[in-house]
């Protein structure tokens, strides 16, 4: 029997939803025997310790009755970080005015690592704000990872 990340998904999204979170991503890690299920999750204002225990509780029940794994597993629930990927399409609206780091899959004006200040979505084109350089958008198909930058630290 193979795992059903979907209804794994599913489960994550309605604990979190029901604790006035967000689901950030659900992603499996490891083998058959050292299986990792790993949950990120957010809110405005950053998460606590106690969210993610919440979700951790709650989540490991749902997931003991409806059975969609097989085997053992490590359950961790966690924040994404301040240097999170982005990985949906509302990510990019979600945190315009951050600066990211694009990484193209082919070269651009001979360039496959871009940093600048998100701009937002549209489309299916991310704007990235590259400062005096202008507004330089990318085809989201084009993009190969996103990743948050650190600021102000």
């Amino acid at each position: 029997m193979a795992v059903d990340i979907e209804a794994i998904r599913s489960m994550a999204e309605r604990v979190a939803g029901s604790e006035g979170l967000y689901l950030v991503d659900v992603e499996l890690k490891g083998g058959r025997s050292n299986t990792l299920l790993r949950v990120y999750i957010d809110k405005a204002g950053g998460i606590t310790h106690g969210d993610c225990q919440n979700v951790s509780e709650q989540l490991s029940a749902m997931l003991d009755v409806e059975d969609p794994f097989p085997g053992s597993y490590t359950l961790e629930v966690s924040s994404p970080g301040l240097d999170r990927e982005l990985r949906k399409p509302s990510d990019y609206e979600h945190f315009a005015g951050r600066r990211a780091r694009v990484i193209l899959r082919e070269p651009v004006e001979g360039q496959t690592v871009v940093e600048g200040r998100l701009a937002g979505l549209e489309g299916e084109r991310v704007r990235l704000d590259m400062g005096e350089a202008g507004t330089r958008e990318f085809d989201l198909a084009a993009i190969s990872r996103t990743k948050l930058l650190v600021e102000g630290w």
